[in-house]
């Protein structure tokens, strides 16, 4: 067993409970009463996806609850990262770098090695930080993915972590899914559960006095805490679940399609246009619903090729074309980029079988995807008409775009050290354009002249940095109203 300073792992009865904005409420509470502490999650499946400080890719997730913790985030924090790429196989990222592309029956048997660089990571965390604040995935209680677990009770019993179970009381059925899971898990890691965290309640919190009463009499396990439901914060989505209602957000004047990919990645790429009051953002998969945009948005893929052909079975390539051919706005990210240019070729078969696709030739750019993966951290300017901003963001793509038309962005720094590399592209009248940057609309300068240029009202301009920074505080007066956190506390041995 790994012996390590202090720490607490949060598992949940299910996927999308809300342990990613729990742990980075827990996270902001013990930084608060002056903790150095750090996130953590062995095993993350998912397509939103960051770049670490350290220059490697990351779950969003675990760059998010670093964030909330104040510190750099690090490959260290989400050691293994499962990209599902379709045909039940993932890309399999190990500290930060592609590892392999392997079947669900292939990783299986690659567990063992994979909770090898997942205890290394552990270490290199619990050497420098007080608490190492968990984040399990899905159920402990899976019968199917028991054996070799490296994501919760596995890595919860190598490392000695107390676990607090999550329940979504929003779902229903919140008292048996916690009483069940219990029940599924071996003596031992029952023992290890030292409460539960009801989240996401709605009402009255007296009515719900007598099942909290029978949870504790008939698990012997406290609740430490009834979590309320809450909106209008400024966090990111759990992966995908934000998309499953289609995601929109049509309370502003000005409408913003975002095409709704199949394999769409990196979405939080859109947090900042949901969060600004004066737009009305769309997520799309029709070609009527692109009508009356301002702008219209092709967003990150994990198959470029894949979803360039949907677009164009489902109609939107040829909307999207109309769009840009009547004088309306155009703009991707990343594999959006690509497949705004005349063509995508995959000669490695990297992301598809489809060897190659024609783009909607909105811009003079040809993409070829590699077997290398490219991630840095990135800073420079970019900007439209003789408007020019400081922007800051991140690149994660296999592909190697060569533009013969103007450059949309010049990027002055990657992962820390200074280069002088042109990105993305613009068409002539700056009216389509392209980046590689991930988090461009996270830059409040650059996103609030965009969007003025467009038509929406001059004020009031809004800063998704400060509205982030609110958002986090308030969730944590929110965790510290409704946990016991003295009892947490106890939980964690401080």
């Amino acid at each position: 067993m790994l012996k390590v300073k202090k720490n607490i792992m949060l598992q949940g009865t299910s996927s999308h409970v809300g342990k990613t904005v729990l742990t980075a409420a827990l996270l902001r509470c013990l930084v608060d009463r002056g903790f150095k502490c750090a996130p953590f999650k062995a095993q993350n499946m998912a397509l939103n996806s960051a770049v670490s400080s350290d220059g490697g890719e990351i779950g969003r997730a675990q760059a998010f609850q670093a964030e909330a913790a104040g510190i750099p985030s690090s490959v260290h924090m989400n050691p293994v990262l499962l990209k599902p790429t379709g045909e039940a196989r993932s890309q399999v990222i190990i500290q930060g770098r592609v590892h392999s592309v392997m079947s669900a029956a292939e990783y299986h048997k690659f567990k063992p090695k994979a909770m090898e660089f997942v205890l290394e990571s552990y270490r290199a965390l619990s050497s420098v930080y007080d608490v190492i604040v968990i984040e399990g995935a899905g159920s402990p209680a899976e019968i199917n993915l028991r054996e070799g677990d490296i994501a919760n009770m596995g890595i919860a019993e190598a490392v000695d972590s107390p676990v607090l179970l999550v329940g979504d009381i929003d779902r229903g059925g919140v008292f048996a899914s916690l009483v069940g899971t219990l029940e599924l898990l071996s003596e031992s890691e029952r023992a290890r559960v030292k409460g539960f965290i009801i989240n996401k309640f709605r009402g009255d919190k007296t009515l719900l006095m007598p099942g909290l009463d029978f949870l504790e009499e008939r698990t012997g396990k406290k609740v430490f805490g009834v979590v309320p439901h809450f909106s209008g914060l400024v966090l990111p989505d759990e992966d995908s679940v934000g998309l499953e209602n289609n995601g929109s957000c049509t309370s502003g004047r000005l409408k913003v399609s975002v095409i709704k990919l199949p394999r769409i990645s990196n979405y939080t790429d859109f947090d900042p246009l949901k969060a600004d009051p004066g737009l009305s953002v769309v997520f799309a998969e029709s070609p009527s619903e692109i009508e009356g945009s301002a702008l219209v948005i092709i967003p990150g893929t994990k198959s470029t090729i894949e979803d360039l052909l949907w677009l164009h079975e489902k109609g939107l390539a040829a909307a999207i074309q109309k769009h840009a051919a009547q004088g309306a706005s155009v703009f991707g990210i990343c594999g959006g980029f690509q497949i705004l240019g005349k063509k995508v070729s995959d000669p490695f078969g990297v992301e598809s079988g489809v060897a190659e696709a024609q783009g909607l030739g909105l811009l003079d750019v040809e993409t070829v995807l590699n077997k290398e993966k490219s991630t840095f951290q990135v800073s420079g300017t970019a900007g439209f008409g003789k408007r020019e901003f400081d922007v800051k963001g991140y690149e994660i793509h296999m592909g190697e775009s060569i533009a013969s038309c103007a450059p949309f962005a010049a990027i002055n720094e990657r992962n820390g050290e200074g280069v002088s590399v042109s990105d993305g592209g613009a068409s002539a009248d700056g009216r389509v354009c392209g980046t590689y940057i991930h988090g461009i609309f996270d830059n409040d300068g650059f996103r609030n002249a965009l969007f003025e240029s467009l038509g929406a009202r001059a004020l009031p301009k809004s800063s998704f940095s400060e509205a982030r920074e609110a958002s986090l505080s308030e969730l944590a007066r929110l965790f510290e109203e409704s946990v016991e956190m003295e009892e947490v506390l106890r939980a964690i041995g401080l």
